[in-house]
Formats: C-alpha cells, sequence, structure tokens
C-alpha cells in the first residue's frame, strides 16, 4: 500500500510540475501574436491607404475651383466646395451622348461575350470534333499576343468590311474574348460529367443539356465573365480609337481624353477633367460592389447521390 501510494503521488505530481514549462511558450507566443497581428494590419492599412490616396484626390480636386486645382492639387479638403465642374460635365459638354454610347456598347458586347464565351468553352470542354486542339491553341495564341499589335489590323479589317465609323465596328469586335472563353472551357471541365449523363438518359439534347443544365450550374464563372466584360467593354479606348473618328459615336474613354487635350478652352480644367473621370468609374464600382460575393468557383453539390 505504501509502495502503491507514492508512485501514484510521484505520477500526480510529475503533470503539476511540468505545467509551468508547457505554458510558458503559449504564454509567449500569446504575448508576441499582437504585436505581429499590428504590424500586419499597419502595413495592411499603408496600403490601403496609398492605393486609395489618388482616387480621394481625384473626388475632392473635382469639387474645387480651377484657381484651387492648380495651386493646391494634392489638398483633400477643398477651400471653396463647387459643383461647377459637374454642371459643365452634364451641359455644357457631350458628356450624355458620350455614357449613353458607351452604356449601349457595354451591354451589347458584355451580354454578347457571356452568350458566345460560354458556347465556345461548352463546345472546346465537352465536344469532340476535328481541329479542336489547333482551335484551343489558336485560342492560347491569341491571349499571348499583345492588343496593341492589332490596331492596325483591325482598322483595314473594319474599314474594308465597311464598319469604320458605325457602331457595328465598335461592337462586333468586341462580343467575343480568347480570356473568356478559356475561363469558360476550364470551368465546363471541372463540372462532373456524370450531370450530364443523366440529363442524356433522361432524353436531353446537346443544346438543351448547355442551356438548362450545365449553363445554371456555371453560374460563378457567368459572373466573372460578365464582370470582366463589362469593366473590359466600358474602359476601352485602343480599339475604339481606330475604330470611329465621328464625334458623335465617342464613347467615355474617347471623350473623357478628348477633355484631357483642353478641349473646353483654356486653363488646366482639372476639376472637369477629374468630375468627368468620377462619373466614369461609378457604374464600374456599383458593379463590384453587387457582385463581388458572387465571384467563386465551385461545382459543389453538381452529382446527385
Amino acid at each position: 500500500m505504501t509502495t502503491t501510494t507514492s508512485t501514484t503521488a510521484t505520477a500526480t505530481a510529475s503533470p503539476v510540475s511540468a505545467t509551468p514549462s508547457t505554458r510558458s511558450a503559449p504564454a509567449g507566443r500569446r504575448r508576441r501574436t499582437p504585436i505581429g497581428r499590428v504590424l500586419l494590419y499597419a502595413v495592411l492599412i499603408a496600403l490601403a491607404v496609398v492605393y486609395i490616396y489618388p482616387f480621394l484626390i481625384n473626388i475632392a480636386t473635382s469639387f474645387k475651383t480651377d484657381a484651387e486645382a492648380t495651386a493646391d492639387p494634392l489638398s483633400l479638403i477643398p477651400t471653396t466646395w463647387t459643383a461647377q465642374a459637374y454642371e459643365t460635365v452634364f451641359f455644357n459638354s457631350a458628356f450624355p451622348r458620350w455614357f449613353a454610347n458607351s452604356a449601349v456598347v457595354t451591354i451589347v458586347v458584355t451580354l454578347g461575350r457571356v452568350l458566345f464565351d460560354s458556347a465556345a468553352g461548352y463546345a472546346l470542354a465537352r465536344l469532340r470534333f476535328p481541329g479542336r486542339g489547333v482551335i484551343f491553341a489558336g485560342i492560347i495564341g491569341v491571349m499571348a499576343v499583345p492588343g496593341v499589335v492589332l490596331l492596325i489590323p483591325k482598322f483595314l479589317v473594319l474599314n474594308q468590311l465597311g464598319m469604320y465609323d458605325a457602331y457595328s465596328g465598335l461592337i462586333i469586335p468586341l462580343v467575343a474574348d480568347a480570356a473568356g472563353v478559356f475561363i469558360m472551357k476550364n470551368f465546363f471541365e471541372s463540372i462532373p460529367v456524370a450531370v450530364e449523363e443523366a440529363a442524356r438518359i433522361d432524353g436531353a439534347s446537346t443544346l438543351r443539356l448547355f442551356w438548362s443544365v450545365v449553363l445554371p450550374m456555371a453560374r460563378p464563372a457567368l459572373v466573372t465573365i460578365f464582370i470582366l466584360s463589362f469593366q473590359g467593354s466600358w474602359n476601352e479606348l485602343s480599339h475604339f480609337i481606330v475604330a470611329s473618328q465621328n464625334p458623335d459615336l465617342f464613347t467615355l474613354t474617347k471623350g473623357v481624353a478628348s477633355l484631357a487635350s483642353g478641349q473646353l478652352g483654356a486653363g488646366t480644367q482639372y476639376p472637369v477633367r477629374l468630375a468627368a473621370a468620377v462619373v466614369m468609374t461609378v457604374p464600374v464600382a456599383v458593379l463590384f460592389v453587387v457582385f463581388q460575393r458572387r465571384i467563386t468557383n465551385s461545382a459543389s453539390g453538381a452529382v446527385k447521390e
């Protein structure tokens, strides 16, 4: 009994004596963790300020007078608040026409890319036909070519087809893009084939299979294509430069560029230019805020058990 009691007491005392040493390391880590976290947040906040500061200057300068914007362009609080720049943009320039042109082009191009990119991506991912590999290699090759290299060929083709200085010339060359086809192809390949096989057993045709079964499952990729297409066509400039020279067909990017060249008269016109830039960024900013949570890449739940 004495031996058993002493052994038990020794076993019981061992964990107790080891407790301070085992707790000391986590305590040290707990003391160091807040410092590291504070430093991390400080770096992230500094990067955020550096990123956002030019945009804040943009907004602040749009509410300044032309003289104040020239004398103190980096201040974030205007001495004299005025909306004169916005009045000039909306009522004394062709900005409303530019906005309407951009809206028409962007809506048609975005819908076209969602439709054609998804159809082409599904064909390359699921259908077996001669030349499939060559076509996909060509798409990869197009993605590798800088867009500026294609500007002169674009102008020559548009001029030859009679689409120069026309809405068709602004829209048709943009309704499909290689990057969108590549994204959709990869997403369709991530969807289990078992889903399509089950639908084929039920008698679904290829078109029905694509439209009613696979396309709804590709909603995350479609949202991504929608956002990228909207942003790309809304902010496009180089294509519009070579596609038209008629002022009635100017889009926002081309029109704001003309404002930057001093179209509205003497002076720096910084408030007017930046007011136009602020209004131009609103649709894209709203789009990202609305759809930012929908950009995912998951096909979970696709297979029925």
